[in-house]
């Protein structure tokens, strides 16, 4: 039974009343960071004394260096990012020069883009509580009804609105959009940390296609870019804009203290005991659950980051349960929050969050950007999200009043949060990682220009501002493809229908999940997830409720599902095969050969497993017939000698097992290196490929054209197997675990696996990398 009680909770007291729940201590670690004194500025001289009235009266004295450096650039006509800590108040740098300008100028308009419906809307309140007459700031998403479209596209001097809706509507409407494109004067890109991958790169050439289509109504924009902290701001905001930004970076706000724990669950015993079967660690979202649990009894306002959308439910599914066993009716202030909800289902939770009716929440990381969550307390991060730029995104949303701060980063079975728990100096004390995104992608670069000549006939001299030559070999086969036609005034769009490009790389429409009893629209899943999370007999869970997928219909993109309480889960498995296209780069070392280049991967999702609730026993595989999808996409593979197997004590019936464990721990590792997170890469290993004639383990980009993933392991090979051999060679288990070798999307059941011969494998890789690199 739970203890309730409303006392108020220091993140000391917190953390040692979480620790009470075991009698071993599952933290690993204890990072304490210090508060910090604010560094405030004078108003610039520049600055509207209108909105520097509304700022003070609501509590905003003056404002912090880094805010006044950034907003006295941006009202220069100077591009800038700012590029400073979570809460440290980025919005007010943007926000001063475009209200100064809307307020000076009665016919300027300004555009704000964020990767969220749920930041904009927080943007769109913090403005309009300001009272500022003649701004007319209004959103303008999927959300949007026709008749407000209307009337923003005439009265609205302020549009906050996200790069879709830029891509979907408002430039191939651009007609309807002239006078305010005429008169655009700021063009505000809010937390473009985000923009990264294909994404990042589909991003880059909307945002051209926005400037070109300005310069042709006259407008001249200037560009505000907030950020996470990261690697190069200057250089990524660059790339995203094709501009050359000034990153301001000193960040002059107050800090209060934070306690950042590393948690490793503990392990559970074998049931009934057997010392044969090896040790399983409590699961991440368990732990998670429990936590949050503690935290809501103890009158702490906590948000549980949870990876996954099923995650976010079962954990906001197993705290209600947990608590209303405790005090009945003490589950309601618990939620769970994802992407595929109904716009009224979001708004009505992120209200309740406000307001204090709940407090806890379960969310993916829908609620990691900027969204001002106003009195939270403490943050659980169940797995480490990806990149050490969104840890601290998370981390941040605590202690959002200046006050202390409690955040716990709850591991994993699984490589990289096993080494990370244990490894606290690959987190703390590090620069956060250089976003990765390559506009020059060719499956980004040919759809977007695509887009932008159905949207006005492409000249030569536009394609300096798509990438120079690569736009211009580009446009050449779109006009041989027949996609694009040369007129003497340029390149047209030879289709009647515009392009069909998804920004998102989803792959199509996403597939509409809806309760065959009563034809109610559930929520939507993208297609890419589609065949894993809504196959036939596939258990759904949404808001806390169990339904299981009676049909997937791929064609009209539904999914007809009803209610059911099953006492299992499902797990969909697949096949991959790879084929070598080209090699772009390579390392001879002797007997391992690392290469980096284009391949295509085929893969099909065959079947699912049924597993038992709580203990995970497999009940049945079931076959499942979907079509196989195709992916052209960069790689990086390293291929190693039979013979240097042989010599390394990797017998050739362990070869197999050997590879595949070492590429389970190398995906697992490269967030390490790269911003992406395991669920953006995949990867295959074979005792003797065909295409490369020896053992192979390759890593590849789930991204057509790649998302630049692969170049960074390239790169940064040796670093990078270097931290996936410590990962595996430090795990206590004796063949193999999900801590060390075993991965949650293995198509193959994670067998074969052998660990020792992994690491005996990654030897032989490093040692001849080194050879090479010292020779």
């Amino acid at each position: 039974m739970l203890d309730v009680t409303s006392t108020a909770y220091s993140p000391a007291e917190l953390l040692h009343r979480f620790q009470a729940r075991t009698s071993e201590s599952p933290i690993t670690h204890v990072e304490h960071v210090p508060a910090r004194e604010g560094r405030p500025a004078p108003w610039p001289s520049w600055a509207s004394p209108e909105v520097v009235a509304a700022l003070n009266a609501h509590g905003i004295a003056r404002p912090w260096e880094h805010q006044a450096t950034a907003a006295s650039l941006a009202a220069e006509g100077i591009h800038v990012v700012v590029a400073t800590g979570t809460a440290s108040g980025k919005s007010l740098a943007y926000q001063l020069p475009v209200l100064s300008r809307l307020l000076g100028d009665e016919r300027a308009t300004a555009l704000y883009l964020s990767p969220t419906k749920a930041l904009a809307a927080d943007q769109l309140r913090a403005v309009a509580k300001l009272g500022l007459d003649g701004v007319r700031p209004a959103t303008y998403d999927g959300d949007t009804s026709r008749e407000e479209r209307e009337w923003i596209r005439q009265h609205s001097r302020l549009v906050l609105t996200n790069p879709d809706m830029l891509h979907h509507a408002l430039l191939p409407g651009h007609a309807r959009w002239g006078s305010f494109l005429r008169r655009l004067s700021y063009v505000v890109i809010d937390e473009c940390h985000a923009y990264r991958g294909v994404f990042g790169s589909h991003v880059a050439h909307v945002l051209r296609r926005l400037r070109r289509l300005a310069t042709r109504y006259g407008g001249s924009p200037t560009f505000v870019l907030a950020s996470a902290t990261s690697g190069d701001p200057a250089d990524a905001a660059s790339r995203l804009t094709g501009l050359p930004v000034t990153a301001v970076t000193a960040d002059a706000s107050p800090r209060g203290a934070t306690t950042f724990a590393l948690w490793e669950p503990p392990l559970l015993p074998a049931d009934p005991p057997d010392e044969n079967l090896p040790e399983v660690r409590r699961s991440a979202l368990s732990e998670t659950a429990d936590l949050l649990a503690d935290a809501v009894v103890a009158g702490t306002r906590t948000l549980a980051f949870i990876r996954s959308r099923r995650g976010a439910e079962v954990v906001a599914t197993m705290t209600r349960r947990s608590l209303d066993e405790a005090v009945p009716g003490l589950g309601d202030r618990v939620a769970a929050y994802r992407a595929g909800y109904l716009k009224e289902d979001r708004r009505q939770i992120e209200r309740a969050l406000l307001s204090g009716d709940l407090l806890g929440l379960a969310s993916t990381n829908a609620l990691e950007l900027g969204v001002d969550l106003v009195g939270l307390d403490a943050v659980l991060i169940c797995g480490y999200p990806g990149t050490r730029a969104s840890l601290w995104q998370q981390a941040g949303r605590a202690g959002r009043a200046g006050g202390e701060a409690l955040a716990v980063l709850i591991a994993r079975d699984d490589p990289l949060d096993t080494y990370l728990v244990h490894h606290p100096s690959a987190l703390f004390g590090r620069p956060v990682e250089v976003t990765v995104l390559d506009p020059a992608n060719p499956y980004v670069l040919g759809p977007q220009l695509c887009c932008a000549a159905s949207e006005a006939p492409l000249r030569a001299d536009d394609l300096e501002l798509f990438g120079g030559e690569a736009a211009r070999a580009a446009v050449d086969g779109l006009t041989a493809s027949g996609a694009l036609r040369k007129r003497p005034s340029g390149w047209y769009w030879t289709h009647p229908g515009r392009p069909d490009v998804d920004l998102r790389g989803a792959g199509g429409a996403p597939v509409s999940v809806v309760e065959s009893a009563t034809g109610r629209l559930l929520g939507t899943v993208d297609q890419s997830s589609s065949h894993f999370m809504l196959h036939t007999g596939a258990v759904y869970l949404h808001q806390g409720v169990t339904h299981l997928v009676d049909e997937l219909d791929l064609e009209d993109a539904v999914a007809l599902v009803r209610r059911a309480d099953p006492d299992w889960s499902t797990h969909a498995r697949d096949v991959t095969d790879v084929s070598v296209l080209g090699v772009r780069s390579h390392v001879d070392a002797g007997p391992v050969g690392l290469y980096l280049g284009d391949v295509e991967v085929t893969g099909q999702v065959v079947s699912y497993q049924r597993r038992r609730l709580g203990s995970g026993e497999v009940i049945d595989t079931k076959p499942l017939d979907l079509p196989v999808r195709e992916l052209r996409t960069v790689a990086v593979w390293f291929t190693v000698s039979p013979r240097a197997l042989e010599a390394a004590g990797v017998e050739p019936p362990d070869v197999p097992g050997a590879l595949h464990a070492a590429e389970h721990a190398a995906i697992g590792l490269l967030p390490l290196m790269a911003t992406c997170d395991r669920w953006d890469i995949g990867g295959l290993s074979t005792a003797n490929h065909v295409d490369t004639e020896a053992p192979t383990v390759f890593v590849y980009d789930g991204h057509p054209g790649g998302a630049g993933f692969a170049e960074r392991a390239y790169a940064t090979a040796a670093a990078w197997l270097a931290a996936t051999r410590e990962a595996i060679a430090a795990c206590g288990c004796e063949s193999g675990c999900p801590s060390c070798v075993q991965s949650p999307k293995c198509g193959n059941g994670n067998n074969p696996l052998h660990k020792p011969g992994a690491v005996r494998v990654l030897d032989t890789v490093l040692a001849a990398l080194g050879a090479a690199t010292a020779g």
